[in-house]
């Protein structure tokens, strides 16, 4: 399997289980489940709605650095990626990702003035597959810097 085919792999479970826990090492905080938006548009990049108070938001002004774990659906892939994390109030992505399920947490809707768009952007990543044949061992996939060559196709490069 090449990077691109475990690239696509990665996205298409993301897909199918948007649910990620995301944190700030630095903030020496947990990490907390958010619910990743991306898109096509945008490569190497996932979207969060939250609240300005919250922690993620108030503290990536001094420490912009995060890191988002994943794990697939059925518990068959892992992800652990690092990159930065920036405010992205731009109101044309809100309305992009927008869903009743978004707006039940934020009661003054797409105008509330407590809401915000977080933009993460990977970095580094490691992914790794559990090989249900060889008794549910893990075994690594991918390490490696993600490669912005081609800004219209989502894919990682490694440095191995």
């Amino acid at each position: 399997m090449d990077q691109r085919d475990i690239i696509k792999q990665f996205w298409k479970a993301l897909d199918k289980s948007p649910f990620v826990m995301i944190g700030i090492p630095a903030q020496n905080a947990h990490s907390e489940p958010m619910t990743a938006q991306f898109d096509d548009d945008i490569p190497n990049a996932l979207f969060f709605y939250a609240r300005r108070d919250n922690r993620l938001a108030t503290g990536m002004a001094s420490h912009p650095q995060a890191m988002v774990q994943f794990t697939g659906k059925g518990h068959d892939f892992f992800a652990c990626i690092s990159g930065m994390l920036s405010v992205s109030d731009d109101p044309r992505l809100i309305d992009k990702f927008w869903s009743n399920a978004i707006e039940a947490w934020f009661d003054g809707g797409k105008d509330d003035p407590n809401l915000t768009l977080l933009r993460f952007d990977m970095k580094n990543a490691e992914m790794w597959e559990a090989d249900l044949s060889a008794g549910n061992k893990l075994k690594m996939l991918f390490g490696g810097d993600i490669d912005y060559g081609d800004p219209n196709e989502k894919h990682i490069e490694t440095t191995m």
